[in-house]
């Protein structure tokens, strides 16, 4: 882990993280990662629970066995002593084996009642900590339970529980087949915007490429309405480089996003908005296409 460390360190503009809880190899206790960290520069900003590992192929929150459902619960009040230790602002549910593969496999209803009784059991123990789902339509799981924005507000509601918010992936609302400008305003208008991620994908997987490196255009409008809520927390990257580099991957999306940020800047905002009211969307296009000609190179 002191690698990985290491390797974060050396991204310019990477300045927090994204911890696992059990921890890689070569950290054992909080403190010392807690060490590890502050002599990089770097600091915890999540500490996100392995509930997506082999061991909960049959579910996490929803696994038939409450056995393993407990198990799944004591991982998250590990992870939770951890966020406490390093000064994390959240713990982060990502339930990827939580759904169902074939149909007739599983009881729908069942399914959504132990995602929501899970998710206020948990936040019900610890009202101080801040908790944020990152939902996702598919893997590992062919069907995740908490699948789109829309449904996993559901479940925040349903499950009563003010400290439960939402991780705004953008590649995985690109997966949901959602548009993550409108997602992230519509998670923003509940009050459940807890993180903002960006990277990329091809829509039909989770390929967590470099950020803009396929939809453009998406990302500049995400990043436009970021600004629009008034987003001033860090924005985290979630990629996995598989063939390249990752220190490059990262360097280079951290590039991207500054010289996409000096594009928004760029953009006639009340050209935009009168365009938008028009919904012509020609005009629209015409303003992005200019800032982007004009921004410069980095």
């Amino acid at each position: 882990m002191t690698e990985m460390l290491d390797m974060a360190a050396s991204v310019d503009g990477l300045d927090c993280l994204d911890i696992n809880v059990p921890f890689a190899e070569g950290i054992s206790k909080a403190s010392d990662l807690a060490q590890s960290l502050a002599e990089r520069g770097l600091r915890a900003r999540a500490i996100t629970p392995h509930l997506y590992t082999r061991e909960f192929v049959k579910g996490a929150f929803t696994n038939p066995d409450p056995e393993v459902r407990r198990q799944a619960a004591d991982r998250v009040h590990e992870a939770v002593a951890v966020a406490r230790e390093l000064g994390a602002d959240y713990v982060k549910f990502w339930p990827g084996q939580d759904g169902f593969d074939l149909p007739g496999q599983a009881d729908y209803a069942q399914l959504w009642e132990l995602t929501v009784g899970a998710i206020r059991d948990l936040a019900s123990a610890h009202p101080d900590v801040r908790f944020a789902i990152e939902y996702k339509a598919k893997e590992p799981r062919v069907r995740i339970t908490l699948a789109d924005a829309a449904r996993t507000l559901l479940a925040i509601d349903e499950s009563g529980q003010p400290n439960v918010g939402i991780v705004m992936d953008f590649g995985h609302s690109l997966l949901a087949n959602e548009t993550p400008a409108e997602a992230v305003q519509l998670v923003h208008r509940r009050g459940k915007l807890v993180s903002v991620e960006l990277n990329d994908n091809w829509r039909g997987w989770d390929d967590d490429l470099p950020v803009a490196s396929v939809h453009l255009f998406e990302t500049i409008e995400y990043l436009l309405a970021v600004r629009r809520i008034g987003w001033s927390a860090p924005v985290l990257l979630d990629q996995f480089p598989f063939r390249e580099d990752p220190v490059r991957a990262l360097s280079q999306s951290i590039r991207t996003i500054r010289a996409l940020e000096e594009v928004c800047d760029r953009i006639d905002l009340e050209a935009l908005k009168d365009a938008q009211e028009r919904q012509d969307a020609l005009a629209a296009q015409q303003l992005l296409w200019s800032a982007i000609g004009i921004a410069r190179a980095t």
